[in-house]
């Protein structure tokens, strides 16, 4: 099969939702994928306020207890995923793709690379300038850290994914030191661009630049014909 051979992939959107519940769905569609039995699936979703630590986190680089995150609203949870601790919010778009990367896409930094591009791409659309930084992953306008990656790749099949900062409140990430480097800021498409900007329409580029970038014709299904499938 040719690398640019254009797959399927199921789009399902999920709108704001609560950490723990998409990572149940995501377990599910991962299963289902690893048996054959629904198609490559993208999610795409807003989470109420939460902190995850991945493999690579340090306990210290979330800067408050937990019980003074819960009285401010804010879950905590460990994950299974690579990286550090990365906070997840309002106005923040989370794409999670559930892909089978056999047979010839098994190539684990090609495939976060492919995700830096998807959010260096949306930025070029409106009409700024992201890139990759040396030794750290995600997307970056100079300095400031625009979008997160952070994966789990088990028998060749996705979880997690990326987030991008839309137009998330910047101040949430003084609770953490994000993804463990203390000398770099974070940024929105918002902050950079000086205008709102509305997360469905985001999110509909979204799903443009992530088929072209990955070489997919993409289709939006409900959760239930996903789940059905699963």
């Amino acid at each position: 099969m040719s690398t640019h051979q254009r797959r399927q992939l199921s789009v399902v959107r999920l709108g704001r939702r609560d950490y723990a519940s998409v990572l149940a769905l995501q377990e599910t569609l991962r299963e289902a994928r690893t048996s054959g039995t629904v198609p490559d699936t993208l999610l795409l979703c807003e989470h109420t306020p939460v902190i995850t630590l991945g493999r690579g986190s340090k306990r210290e680089h979330v800067l408050l207890p937990e019980a003074e995150l819960q009285r401010r609203g804010v879950e905590l949870h460990e994950i299974g995923r690579g990286g550090d601790v990365t906070y997840h919010g309002p106005g923040q778009l989370v794409g999670y793709p559930i892909l089978d990367l056999q047979p010839d896409r098994c190539d684990v930094r090609r495939y976060v690379s492919s995700l830096e591009e998807v959010m260096i791409r949306m930025a070029s659309h409106y009409g700024l300038s992201a890139a990759r930084v040396e030794g750290m992953h995600g997307a970056w306008i100079g300095e400031r850290k625009l979008g997160a990656v952070g994966v789990r790749i088990a028998r060749w099949v996705t979880m997690h994914g990326f987030a991008l900062n839309v137009s998330t409140d910047l101040d949430a990430f003084d609770l953490i030191v994000p993804c463990g480097i203390r000398d770099k800021q974070v940024t929105s498409l918002q902050r950079e661009l000086g205008r709102e900007l509305d997360l469905d329409e985001v999110a509909n580029l979204t799903v443009q630049i992530f088929a072209d970038t990955l070489h997919y014709d993409a289709r939006e299904i409900a959760l239930d014909a996903a789940l059905s499938a699963a």
